[in-house]
């Protein structure tokens, strides 16, 4: 199975005009989004709590987190981003994705908007 690279923006929710640019791995195995550390700090951003991440190899380990804009292919969600270390590989997260109604075609591993975004539980209005 091939893998797929989106460009998204980090944008800071106190200062709008202070964004990073990059190419994210898309990761559909994992929840929040990450990014190295300094390139957060650079706009602005610093840690607002810390969360305990499960590892692929089964470890756990705490990690800084930050909340900010995430900006991809048009669309635009507030989420955890996770301050990684300096060589961490700037990841999107499943929930930046279903959160706007993009999933992973993982025939192609391409980046396909859905008809619409998921909201399960909700009723229509009456007539």
């Amino acid at each position: 199975m091939g893998v797929t690279y989106v460009t998204v923006t980090i944008r800071s929710l106190a200062a709008p005009d202070r964004t990073w640019e990059g190419l994210f791995l898309v990761d559909t195995g994992a929840v929040d989004c990450l990014v190295p550390r300094a390139h957060l700090e650079s706009i602005g951003l610093a840690p607002k709590g810390q969360r305990i991440y499960g590892l692929a190899d089964g470890r756990e380990i705490r990690m800084d987190i930050t909340t900010a804009d995430i900006e991809f292919m048009g669309e635009i969600v507030g989420g955890t981003i996770i301050m990684g270390p300096a060589e961490s590989e700037p990841l999107l997260g499943v929930t930046a994705l279903e959160s706007v109604g993009i999933e992973v075609d993982p025939r192609n591993q391409t980046l396909r908007r859905l008809p619409s975004v998921l909201l399960k539980g909700q009723r229509p209005p009456a007539p």
